[in-house]
């Protein structure tokens, strides 16, 4: 007998297995001894009313073992005279394709323009210490793509795409610890990933798949409105009848050479702002009240609100997490978040951004497919301070002084390469800092001390999602134009973060699949 049942404990009680194996057997009327196993299907933490209490769901198995599911893994074939599809880009929606296709029973071939996670570590250290930007092996390119190196939150409300347990189950099945599996906001930690990644690569390497780096695709190759190949690193030439473009939000070469080949592509909204960054113990307060207790989990936020034609939001929140330098370029300057694992570093961070579309874009005197990541590249541009001490200097402004325009002392930052005091607003075109000015007030309605001069704001945070759609067939998931491409994840604008690129991955290797038996 299975019998499924919902628990609310308080956070003390939420991780004790005896505890929580006795009350199961109370609210399933029978005797521990009768319980085979007890199953967490899920595990959420409510703090309404400042006063957090865990809710889990369980199936509890009276008398009975569950059928346990086989390793994912157990399905992969040996792939090394298979069909081959080749893959642009290592990040989630490609190696996720990949792995896919092991499953399914094609050959992938991944050209990665960056380096593999553990040389890409040295490159890092350059950006953060001293500023040098190596185009190709940064915070967005590389092994494991943006997501590697951004918190490894795997939350998604894109559970209609696909088989998000799936998923899941093969992050653990990589080592991944088995919580994730029931937590509602899960996440793995940038200390973590890296590991994850490289046994992932070793599975595609095991059963027959080919992995480049340094492997820059630099040129489709087309025939009649059909792809039949790739260029790389403009010298070497590779053929397939089926290509999964997955190569990130930042890939901006690759919207230029479409846009020069005249491939259809269309420019698309998405959103800019700053890094807010408070005391993780001021959000705790906030969040959970004076009871803040060592067993809750560092606070998180969520939040938005409508100011006018605008959306503000909150993107990206990282409890106990530092502010990084996500440049792709030289003298450009942007941010973002990421956490480790145990979370438990002194500052919460969160881009707050406001919405941007064709409006923005027509007033850089821009239009087109192209309009969207020109407004983009015009705004890092003006945040890049290019001081001598260190290129990556970000701007900053006390959170007070953003919004009410004076200029307040800079609080202590997770940010390694320094802040330097300016008057953000001035920074964004008007009605932009107005919005996010407004959004701040309206989030402090709902947040008691939430705008603070603890806090600082840190600039500019561009890299929400892509500026550019790479327009898809919605049945076929094919290009509009081109057969045999497969615009894929962040980059062809139809994702938004590790699970939803991973979704989308394996979907267009499913697409390359069907399109290959007609072929």
């Amino acid at each position: 007998m299975i019998k499924s049942i919902q628990l609310e404990l308080k956070p003390s009680q939420a991780y004790d297995d005896i505890l929580i194996r006795k009350i199961a057997s109370r609210y399933s009327n029978c005797k521990e001894s009768e319980i085979s196993r007890i199953q967490y299907q899920k595990r959420s933490l409510d703090a309404r009313n400042k006063k957090p209490r865990y809710i889990l769901n369980l199936n509890v198995f009276i008398g009975e073992d569950p059928d346990l599911e086989p390793d994912i893994m157990l399905r992969y074939k040996d792939v090394s005279e298979a069909r081959e599809v080749i893959i642009i880009g290592a990040g989630p929606a490609g190696y996720f394709a990949a792995l896919e296709a092991l499953e399914i029973g094609l050959k992938p071939i991944i050209f990665e323009r960056g380096k593999d996670v553990r040389s890409r570590r040295r490159d890092l250290r350059a950006i953060q210490q001293l500023g040098i930007v190596d185009n190709n092996s940064n915070y967005c390119f590389g092994e494991g793509g943006a997501g590697t190196y951004s918190d490894g939150k795997l939350y998604t409300r894109s559970d209609k795409r696909g088989n998000v347990q799936k998923t899941l189950k093969i992050f653990v099945e990589h080592g991944a610890v088995n919580d994730i599996l029931i937590d509602s906001h899960p996440h793995i930690g940038s200390d973590k990933l890296p590991k994850i990644i490289q046994a992932i690569r070793e599975t595609i390497l095991k059963f027959g798949g080919e992995i480049n780096f340094n492997s820059k695709v630099t040129d489709l190759l087309l025939e009649d409105n059909k792809v039949i190949g790739v260029e790389v690193n403009n010298e070497s030439l590779f053929f397939a009848k089926a290509v999964i473009l997955a190569t990130g939000h930042s890939s901006r070469d690759i919207y230029y050479l479409f846009n020069k080949k005249n491939i259809f592509i269309e420019d698309k909204p998405y959103a800019v702002g700053f890094r807010i960054e408070h005391p993780q113990e001021l959000i705790n307060e906030i969040q959970y009240g004076d009871d803040y207790s060592d067993v809750l989990p560092p606070a998180a936020y969520n939040l938005t609100a409508q100011v006018k034609s605008r959306g503000v939001f909150s993107f990206c929140m990282c409890p106990g997490g530092i502010i990084i330098p996500s440049v792709t370029n030289s003298k450009e300057l942007v941010v973002n978040g990421m956490s480790m694992s145990a979370r438990n570093a002194q500052f919460a961070n969160s881009g707050i951004v406001s919405t941007v579309d064709k409006f923005d874009f027509s007033r850089f005197k821009s239009s087109g497919a192209l309009s969207g990541l020109k407004f983009q590249e015009n705004l890092e541009r003006k945040f890049y301070t290019g001081l001598t001490d260190h290129a990556l200097i970000a701007p900053a402004q006390n959170l007070l002084g953003f919004l009410f325009n004076d200029r307040l002392k800079l609080n202590k930052t997770s940010y390694i390469p320094g802040l330097i005091d300016s008057d953000i607003g001035i920074l964004f075109p008007n009605d932009i800092a107005s919005a996010l000015k407004l959004g701040l007030q309206s989030f402090d309605k709902r947040l008691k001390g939430f705008v603070t001069a603890e806090a600082n704001v840190i600039g500019l945070e561009s890299r929400t999602s892509s500026p550019v759609r790479i327009t898809r067939d919605k049945a076929t998931l094919m290009h509009v134009q081109i057969n045999g491409l497969f615009p894929a994840g962040e980059g062809a604008g139809y994702s938004g973060g590790i699970i939803s690129s991973a979704l989308d991955g394996q979907n267009s290797m499913r697409a390359a699949a069907e399109f290959l038996k007609v072929e």
